[in-house]
């Protein structure tokens, strides 16, 4: 069998057996197709070809087309699941990537709205049309629950337990967590729920509605926080993600323990969550300068 087909056969393998994401799944499929393109330039077209000056010289064409570090690491990510799949399949006897080392990439520190910021964004919505008051729900349980924009966007009537003050988003790998909602996030979706049982597909199961009763997407949604961010006067470049980093940061600021915000966001590797550490310490930082008198 040849090496695209191959890529076809552990897409599938992602799509079905380990159930990731649609988009994580192109995501992979861009990476190993430029994979199988450099192979065959270099006259290999089967999984046998693929060995570590292979997989080197990969990563030298990638840096001489300008990708940077962070992309390399995940283009490398990439092949490495890839030819592991092919090892167990039995098509590829050694690890070809084994003495490739990963690229070193800086850690970029989240950018984050500061807790102004994000009260001025969740005023934004029109508190009285249908569109205003969903568009506020989902902008106060975004920032409530930490939750990714395709959590949101994803979200089922039944994902909101309201008595209890629960929300159940399906994240990554089809694994479910539950993350407590505030009282402003919880009367916001009151408030919209009140209309959305008149509104196109408000029969259905989905959340949060667009104008035909469809789900929204994630780009929709996207530029939507934009324009409002744009409206409130918030001179920082503005997204959904933005505001799970928010969230995440405000907590710990505010004294929570890294494993409960790592539970809260759900990673599955705290060393992920780690990074808001360094965030948070800055604020630490700033208020004992201002405070301290012998700062």
């Amino acid at each position: 069998m040849e090496l695209h087909a191959w890529v076809d056969a552990y897409l599938d393998h992602l799509r079905v057996e380990r159930a990731l994401a649609s988009n994580t799944v192109e995501a992979y499929a861009r990476d190993l197709g430029k994979l199988c393109a450099h192979a065959e330039s270099q006259g290999v077209m089967d999984p046998k070809g693929l060995d570590a000056p292979m997989v080197s010289t990969f990563l030298v064409v990638l840096a001489a087309e300008g990708i940077g570090a962070r992309s390399a690491a995940r283009h490398l990510s990439a092949v490495r699941g890839f030819t592991s799949f092919l090892r167990r399949e039995r098509a590829l006897e050694g690890d070809p990537c084994a003495l490739v080392e990963r690229p070193r990439i800086g850690r970029r520190l989240p950018k984050v709205l500061g807790q102004g910021e994000v009260g001025d964004l969740l005023l934004a919505p029109d508190a009285v049309t249908f569109r205003g008051l969903r568009d506020r729900a989902m902008l106060h349980l975004l920032y409530a629950a930490g939750l990714r924009v395709s959590e949101l966007c994803g979200l089922k009537v039944g994902d909101v337990d309201k008595k209890r003050g629960l929300v159940s988003p399906l994240g990554k790998g089809g694994k479910r967590r539950l993350v407590p909602l505030g009282e402003p996030a919880l009367d916001a979706l009151d408030a919209y729920l009140v209309l959305r049982k008149d509104h196109p597909g408000g029969e259905g199961t989905v959340l949060f509605l667009s104008p035909r009763g469809k789900a929204l997407t994630r780009q929709g949604f996207w530029k939507i926080i934009t324009a409002y961010a744009r409206g409130a006067g918030i001179a920082k470049p503005s997204s959904p993600h933005k505001l799970r980093h928010s969230f995440a940061t405000h907590l710990l600021e505010g004294g929570a323990d890294l494993r409960s915000v790592q539970a809260l966001l759900g990673h599955a590797d705290i060393s992920t969550t780690e990074i808001y550490t360094h965030v948070a310490d800055d604020h630490l930082r700033r208020a004992y300068k201002k405070a301290h008198p012998r700062a």
